[in-house]
């Protein structure tokens, strides 16, 4: 943190930024060709709450291995990649939490990580299930639930994860309920 500003200039976020359009754009376009190319009978429904890719190969009357190992690549390239580079800068981040001499610093710094590295998990962990598994284990109703986890509550709750940890915004939190409190009463 003390060194942000110095690592992370304009050319360093125009980087970041450019590199995950590009991953990004990638992955669909390899994933939107896929199916493109794939023949589909004439079942057109998804029992899923979003269009994702899992459950539209399998409305394909057959879809090949290759489909598989293309969707299984997708997967190492957009999740194990990212992970791996938050868990070597988490290493790095306890390595230097562990050098702060103060129990008060060490316990701020720990909680302060230690919820971001559930969220983190929990995204990683659902999304990795979904994608990284073999395709005979798929069942739509089980999908559905664990894709609604890394789809709507990880960004749920990144914000409050991260605002509760805001002293400003406890202090506002206390009074809009204190004051909401004392109008029901």
């Amino acid at each position: 943190p003390l060194r942000y500003t110095v690592l992370m200039g304009h050319g360093m976020c125009a980087g970041l930024v450019a590199a995950a359009c590009t991953c990004g754009f990638t992955v669909s376009l390899v994933t939107t060709s896929l199916v493109f190319h794939l023949p589909f009978h004439s079942s057109n429904q998804l029992h899923h709450f979003f269009c994702d890719i899992s459950p539209v190969l399998q409305l394909a009357s057959h879809h090949s291995r290759l489909s598989q190992l293309v969707i299984f690549i997708l997967g190492v390239f957009a999740l194990v990649i990212p992970l791996l580079l938050i868990l070597v800068s988490y290493i790095r981040i306890l390595s230097a939490i562990l050098k702060i001499s103060s129990s008060v610093g060490r316990y701020k710094a720990f909680s302060t990580c230690a919820s971001h590295l559930i969220v983190v998990t929990v995204h990683y962990g659902c999304a990795s299930f979904i994608y990284l598994r073999p395709k005979s284990n798929y069942s739509s109703s089980q999908d559905t639930l664990i894709s609604v986890s890394y789809t709507i509550l990880t960004p749920l709750f990144n914000p409050m994860v991260y605002s509760l940890r805001n002293k400003e915004f406890k202090s506002a939190l206390r009074r809009t309920m204190g004051q909401t409190l004392y109008t029901v009463n």
